[in-house]
């Protein structure tokens, strides 16, 4: 009987990456086994309102009384510190981070990394991939109720490293009226479909005034995915030290009806 081949140095190489792949795999799939519902919150571009909506969205579920914590991938333009006003990094306990937390939600961000906030951050695939991972399995993430996850916008590497990473429940779609913002959001809920993964609804940023309405619900209708509501284009989004759903009586409402018909919808994929 003949002794079994030995495999070439390529060969060994590959085989040594697959199996550094599995233990990543595995480490990030540990780490994220006490959440509940993952939520990745995406657009098909930048601008028009995704953050906005992942932290509002995030504070409103923590107000009542849900465990949220916020992922903040966007790793190349990381926003959600600035709209959470929190400065205070993670804190190191033995092998894992602990998020800080504000407003009742846990959050990690790779802002809390930068020297300088006005930093540019450019970097290729494979190190965004790297980076991702690294926070997942890093992080002691405990067991919300929730996780928000903030992806970065688009269909390119990023927003796919995170979707094949996180194995996320289902996304909600944020769009603006406009023509364009709708068609991106569009190839956006296209790409979700061709990974056969949920789409919760859309929602419609900035609607009213100069954009119009009426966009993300006709998207909503011509896709066959339920529109969660509109948030209106109002000052009472511009407040600088909160999320505007904990000051603004308008901004509270709209995210409150959001919330809910989020959790309902969430309730109804369950089944």
């Amino acid at each position: 009987m003949s002794s079994p081949r030995k495999l070439t140095p390529q060969e060994e190489a590959r085989l040594a990456q697959v199996r550094a792949n599995f233990q990543e795999r595995r480490r990030v799939s540990e780490s994220l086994e006490g959440i509940g519902t993952r939520i990745g919150v995406y657009s098909g571009k930048g601008g028009v309102g995704k953050t906005t909506v992942a932290t509002n969205l995030a504070v409103t579920l923590a107000a009542q009384e849900k465990e949220v914590s916020l992922f903040d991938c966007d790793i190349d333009c990381p926003n959600v510190t600035r709209v959470l006003r929190i400065s205070e990094g993670p804190v190191q306990n033995g092998e894992k981070l602990v998020p800080p937390s504000r407003f009742g939600v846990k959050v990690m961000s790779m802002a809390f990394f930068q020297d300088n906030e006005d930093e540019a951050i450019v970097w290729r695939g494979p190190m965004i991939h790297n980076a991702i991972n690294q926070f997942l399995h890093s992080t002691e993430w405990g067991n919300p109720d929730y996780m928000i996850v903030d992806l970065p916008p688009g269909t390119s590497d990023a927003p796919l490293t995170v979707m094949q990473t996180l194995n996320l429940d289902g996304f909600v779609i944020v769009t603006t009226p406009h023509e364009l913002a709708v068609l991106d959001a569009k190839r956006s809920i296209n790409m979700i479909k061709k990974m056969n993964l949920k789409v919760y609804g859309v929602v419609e940023n900035l609607s009213g005034g100069v954009f119009g309405t009426g966009g993300g619900k006709a998207l909503a209708e011509e896709m066959g995915i339920p529109f969660l509501g509109a948030l209106t284009m109002s000052a009472d989004y511009t407040n600088s030290q909160k999320p505007a759903a904990l000051e603004s009586e308008l901004a509270g409402g709209e995210f409150g009806a959001i919330s809910e018909a989020l959790k309902a919808q969430i309730e109804a994929n369950k089944s």
